[in-house]
């Protein structure tokens, strides 16, 4: 995804300002950006797909703009120098129906339309259908966001509700601050009508789930596990990195769970059917807040650093609470490794148009099993807890943690992973002499 992100600047702050009026209906919106140049700019791009533009203005000036693809291009009314902080504001009419699709897990990605709102699924590059964004998992910011509702819904958003202020012709204006920086691929904003549900978790950690109305009482019971789950990922990760978490119940056609930063969206579905599979996906999304959200990936060909480790510990719990055994999954995922690797690229070496398929998950994983199996389980959980800490609120890639995992093992481990993560063959696992690899089948 060569046109993802944009050069010569950085984004202090997103400020979102959104006047909702019904589902699938046009609305006016506007993005402020905050931004300082780190070159000097005649003119820079903003990644921005399929709204209509009202109009752009720089520093309170307006700007001339043109669009090429998912380009909007910025020239304002005089250069901007190195170094110099500056205010981007786009009036547009925003599109909640405008979507993409892939052809791998994520589908159809962008805005969710739901019976009376919307909730929000950006993975991978769908934040610029929604807002104009330096759209890259790299590259994360505070939001505010400003979401004017009808009477009778609710608004959420990544973070904390600041205040919910009744406007004189009876709308609701909600304001909601991240508190941490995000990517623009994590974003939610969500509206409909919604129950909040507070509660606390392992150390007072503010809890908020988000359901629909009628929808409270029948996902209750596994929504009321993740105190659980903080505790026993805490145990092998660390401190939990955000000031607060919750569960945004989706009840629409989502294809998948999303690690909305703060606020995981999962899909009524998945909180209605058996419990281990509930879980799955529950933990996923929520160890994404150590691995994927708190460490943010360099760039997309990092993204097995990110579902890898959420798949492994999706299915080192399920393996504790009546689920398919660890072992099991990861000889199942050996034998298909090779036609995997064939198929959508090795685990650091994805195909674009194989991003999101099983390599990235259960194939990820298999490398996360391979290096415990190679160094033993207690180097191993060091390793990780040094991931997550040593990175934590930052950007890492590949390389980073090949470095990192030797240093913590006492040993260069780069001749180990690099045929793992970027081999066109698997090769052996260590310890399992009699796990064979299937012939690749072509076609």
């Amino acid at each position: 995804m060569p046109l993802d992100g944009n050069g010569g600047y950085t984004v202090r702050r997103y400020t979102l300002d959104f006047d909702w009026q019904a589902p699938k209906t046009p609305f006016a919106a506007a993005t402020t950006i905050s931004a300082t140049a780190t070159q000097a700019l005649s003119r820079f791009d903003l990644d921005f797909a399929g709204n209509t533009l009202r109009g752009v203005t720089v520093d309170g000036a307006p700007a001339k703009t043109a669009r090429q693809g998912d380009e909007l291009i910025v020239t304002p009314a005089k250069p901007l120098e190195r170094g110099r902080a500056f205010t981007v504001k786009v009036t547009y009419t925003a599109d909640p129906t405008q979507h993409r699709h892939r052809t791998d897990a994520i589908q159809d990605y962008g805005w969710v339309p739901t019976a009376d709102g919307t909730v929000l699924s950006p993975q991978p590059n769908g934040a610029r259908m929604i807002f104009p964004a330096d759209d890259h998992p790299s590259l994360r910011a505070p939001f505010t966001f400003h979401i004017t509702t009808p009477p009778g819904l609710t608004a959420v958003a990544n973070g904390r509700l600041v205040t919910r202020a009744p406007q004189q012709d009876g709308r609701v204006r909600w304001t909601y601050d991240s508190e941490h920086p995000v990517a623009p691929q994590l974003v939610q904003l969500a509206i409909g009508k919604f129950d909040v549900v507070d509660g606390t978790g392992p150390h007072g950690l503010p809890l908020r789930d988000v359901v629909p109305e009628g929808l409270v009482a029948e996902t209750k019971a596994y929504r009321s596990l993740t105190p659980d789950h903080l505790a026993w990922l805490e145990q092998r990760l660390g401190p939990y990195p955000f000031r607060r978490y919750g569960v945004l119940v989706g009840d629409t056609e989502l294809p998948v769970a999303l690690e909305t930063q703060s606020l995981s969206v999962v899909p009524s579905a998945d909180l209605l059917g058996d419990q281990v599979s509930a879980e799955r996906n529950l933990v996923h999304e929520l160890t994404h807040h150590w691995t994927g959200d708190s460490v943010a990936i360099r760039r997309w060909s990092d993204l097995w650093l990110s579902e890898g480790h959420a798949r492994f510990y999706e299915l080192l719990y399920a393996d504790t609470r009546g689920g398919p055994s660890l072992e099991d999954m990861m000889r199942s995922a050996y034998e298909q490794h090779d036609q995997w690797r064939h198929d959508d690229g090795a685990p650091a070496e994805p195909h674009e148009e194989g991003l999101f398929r099983q390599m990235r998950y259960d194939g990820s994983a298999l490398v996360l099993y391979a290096l415990r199996e190679k160094v033993g389980a207690d180097t191993f959980e060091r390793i990780e807890k040094a991931w997550v800490t040593t990175y934590r609120g930052r950007v890492a890639g590949t390389g980073d943690f090949v470095r990192l995992a030797s240093k913590v093992a006492g040993q260069d481990l780069t001749g180990f992973l690099t045929p793992w993560l970027y081999g066109s063959h698997t090769p052996p696992m260590p310890g399992r002499p009699d796990w064979r690899v299937d012939p690749v089948e072509e076609g």
